[in-house]
């Protein structure tokens, strides 16, 4: 299996489930982790670690609801995919 090569300004989807493609931003290392998805013309960004909303926008209530448990359900992942991540951009 081929290592993925990340540079400091990719934004890497680490995630697709059900409509949803989960990703980070390369220069918000300097936040708490987190993880961005997308579905459709909506987006939320959400804390890890305990997973919750940080601010979302364009999705109905339900799409919401199901970013957040599958965030949850996939929380180590997500967590190991933002460590891993950032020590590989780190100068």
């Amino acid at each position: 299996m081929t290592t993925p090569t990340w540079s400091a300004n990719s934004m890497p989807t680490v995630l697709r489930k059900y409509g949803f493609a989960f990703y980070f931003y390369a220069h918000e290392n300097a936040e708490p982790p987190h993880v961005h998805a997308d579905k459709g013309d909506g987006t939320i960004k959400m804390w890890l670690d305990p997973v919750r909303v940080a601010w979302t926008a364009g999705l109905k209530p339900a799409e919401v609801r199901q970013a957040l448990l599958l965030a949850e359900e996939n929380e180590s992942f997500l967590l190991e995919k933002w460590h891993e991540f950032f020590e590989r951009t780190r100068p």
